[in-house]
């Protein structure tokens, strides 16, 4: 376990166990897009979770307080490739933070933290998609150095 620092609180950040399945779906139903698409309870969580587990290019994370409660959590993949002369990259997805967190420098040392596991793991770059909507996100990435060079497509199959 890892402990990052906001101000003076301090937060442990780990491996997501199966018993946090539903704490994350909890934060990932906790906005307006995930309000619509995720579901309590859904038995596809837990496969999931065991995909994910399992995956040694997989790392999910959850943030703790001092009390334990799950207060953050957010998904790295590494993806290794042929282009950047065979360079290992990360993708960073699921970025969540508690409403009573949010706007106080959690997400922002998230952040930092999974750019500091990914160069450990010998990434060289990072990478996410965020909704179109989410628009206060964009600018927070954006603030952390990340640049909107790309268009990014999904297709529902």
């Amino acid at each position: 376990m890892d402990v990052i620092t906001v101000g003076s609180q301090r937060f442990t950040v780990g491996r997501a166990t199966a018993a946090d399945v539903p704490l994350i779906v909890g934060l990932l139903r906790d906005d307006p897009l995930g309000a619509t698409r995720e579901s309590e309870g859904a038995a596809g969580y837990d496969r999931a979770f065991d995909a994910i587990d399992a995956d040694p290019n997989q790392l999910l994370a959850v943030v703790r307080d001092d009390a334990k409660v799950v207060v953050g959590t957010l998904q790295l993949t590494f993806v290794p490739g042929l282009s950047r002369g065979g360079a290992l990259r990360v993708l960073i997805e699921a970025v969540r933070v508690a409403g009573p967190e949010r706007g106080r420098g959690l997400g922002t040392a998230m952040m930092a933290w999974a750019h500091d596991r990914a160069r450990a793991r010998g990434a060289v770059v990072a990478q996410l998609t965020s909704h179109a909507s989410r628009t206060a996100a964009h600018t927070f990435y954006e603030r952390l150095g990340y640049d909107p060079s790309h268009v990014g497509m999904k297709l529902r199959l």
